[in-house]
């Protein structure tokens, strides 16, 4: 079977309901891109909690998917209708053949070695290395699949770090990486906690596939008691919020580590946690940094 894909030219003001109505007029589905995505005039549409930005871009792309056979040229005239539009806008068509999806997909996700014996492997590979400490770990709705800097370089942490018996919380722990991590390299109690539902329903499911003990829970519940180690690797603006809150949870002699941070931001966020603890760089990569000291 194959299928039409059609791209049409659309401003922010009219691509959102332009997407509305091709789905509403049969469209498999519809998606809004940046017309000028890979060139210098391309923009950025999310920045860090609290940001202000542009909603949807000025020179907007429409994306819709249809059965193949589809008249395209008609079914998009009526939608910019109902969209709003005075004319019909520029469109171009392709026909998009049958894939195996699955595989596709699959296929672009390898194995990541994090260190000499830490890897992250996805479901559907053989471990390369036998006698490694394997994460099992698929991409899915929550982040954290080891392919970011930031999750990297708290990894890394965790290995060089972290000893046998530890308790660790990962605040805001996305697909639960760090906290599965921290419990194959040996802690005793892993607890993370995250905004975010999906997230939770994630990372008890990531643990559960690695065979490994850990607790997760709404970051909104109350969260009692003090860690070894507490690891955040969200974004600079909650990690300013979310000082108070994490150094507490660090016990007396017990360690904070933080990223998610760019490296310009680095001295901004040591001077917030001044108050608390003494952070300095532990490591960096391509632009970001991970902070961590330990609570005296």
């Amino acid at each position: 079977m194959a299928w039409l894909s059609v791209s049409i030219a659309a401003d922010c003001a009219h691509a959102e309901a332009l997407a509305d109505a091709l789905l509403g007029a049969g469209a498999l589905s519809a998606s809004i891109e940046d017309a000028d995505a890979g060139t210098d005039k391309e923009t950025p549409q999310f920045g860090e909690p609290g940001s202000l930005t542009t909603p949807g871009w000025e020179r907007s792309r429409v994306i819709a998917l249809f059965d193949a056979g589809t008249d395209a040229g008609p079914l998009i005239a009526a939608c910019a209708r109902t969209a709003g539009l005075s004319t019909p806008p520029a469109y171009s068509q392709e026909a998009v053949a049958e894939q195996d999806w699955v595989q596709l997909t699959q296929s672009q996700f390898d194995p990541i070695r994090v260190s000499e014996r830490l890897w992250i492997v996805p479901s559907w590979h053989q471990a390369p290395d036998p006698n490694a400490i394997v994460l099992v770990l698929d991409p899915g709705m929550a982040f954290g699949t080891g392919s970011h800097p930031t999750t990297r370089l708290c990894l890394e942490w965790l290995e060089r770090f972290l000893s046998p018996g530890d308790s660790i919380l990962d605040y805001g722990c996305g697909s639960g990486i760090l906290a599965i991590a921290a419990a194959k390299l040996g802690a005793r109690e892993v607890v993370g906690v995250d905004i975010d539902v999906q997230a939770i329903s994630a990372a008890t499911s990531n643990a559960e596939r690695n065979d490994v003990s850990a607790r997760f829970a709404n970051s909104t519940e109350k969260l009692v008691g003090q860690f070894d180690i507490v690891v955040a690797n969200i974004l600079s603006n909650p990690l300013r919020a979310l000082a108070p809150a994490l150094c507490a949870h660090v016990r007396p002699g017990g360690q904070l580590v933080l990223s998610g941070i760019l490296a310009e931001q680095a001295d901004e966020l040591i001077g917030v946690y001044a108050t608390y603890l003494r952070l300095s760089v532990a490591d960096t990569r391509e632009g970001w940094v991970c902070l961590a000291g330990t609570r005296i």
